[in-house]
């Protein structure tokens, strides 16, 4: 994925495609993969602000540009909101197991 063009090369967006699951062998575990994951949300929603801001203040930025930043991130979010809904309903489930 190309950055988005008018944004800092440290605003980069993180590709889609690496938020897949690594192999066994790499030893990540599943609460690291969760933990990259929403940093890398976290680092969408930040570039998506900066895209706003730059807008607004007349930076030198393209709207359309703007736009998929601020779509990307709302994407991105609203996928890790519904997998930590997911986590929660599978814990829930665990704890009215009757042992």
């Amino acid at each position: 994925m190309t950055p988005i063009q008018g944004i800092q090369a440290s605003t980069q967006l993180p590709a889609i495609g690496s938020l897949q699951p690594q192999p066994a062998e790499s030893g990540l575990s599943f609460k690291d993969f969760l933990l990259e994951s929403i940093r890398q949300v976290n680092s969408m929603q930040q570039a998506a602000d900066q895209a706003v801001e730059k807008l607004a203040t007349g930076g030198d930025i393209n709207p359309a540009e703007v736009l998929t930043a601020v779509q990307k991130a709302d994407i991105a979010f609203r996928l890790m909101l519904q997998v930590r809904n997911k986590i929660i309903q599978a814990y829930e489930e665990i704890q009215a197991i009757r042992v």
